[in-house]
């Protein structure tokens, strides 16, 4: 018998031509705390728990495409973030930084671009 050992995930790492813009835009729209924070890696957790969100300094970074065609750099991951107010989530994130993309797969979420080119989704929670 076999022992599997418990392993937690801590948190999810994107790629960015400069890790503490890309942390500070995510710090500013979800209003998390830095964790970590060195030249070219960047940590920011919920205080409320959970795994966090990392950013690591990539040279050369290829900016994602969204949508991705044959030869476009495809994205990696993308996050979802959920909100009860779309339409004020919307102008919160675009203050911050973010780019409405001009490709909108469905009518209930809004697919954004961080200052990376990292897609990512805001829907309403009901």
């Amino acid at each position: 018998m076999s022992i599997s050992p418990r392993l937690t995930l801590a948190s999810i790492v994107l790629g960015a031509p400069d890790a503490r813009e890309l942390a500070e835009f995510y710090r500013r729209i979800l209003g998390w705390t830095v964790g970590e924070d060195e030249p070219d890696w960047v940590r920011i957790s919920d205080p409320r728990g959970g795994p966090g969100l990392s950013f690591q300094t990539e040279s050369p970074y290829i900016r994602p495409t969204w949508p991705a065609g044959p030869g476009d750099q495809h994205m990696m991951v993308h996050l979802d973030v959920a909100t009860n107010n779309l339409d004020v989530a919307e102008a919160h994130v675009v203050s911050a930084g973010a780019v409405l993309a001009e490709f909108q797969p469905q009518d209930d979420v809004r697919v954004y671009l961080d200052p990376a080119g990292h897609p990512f989704c805001l829907f309403q929670r009901g």
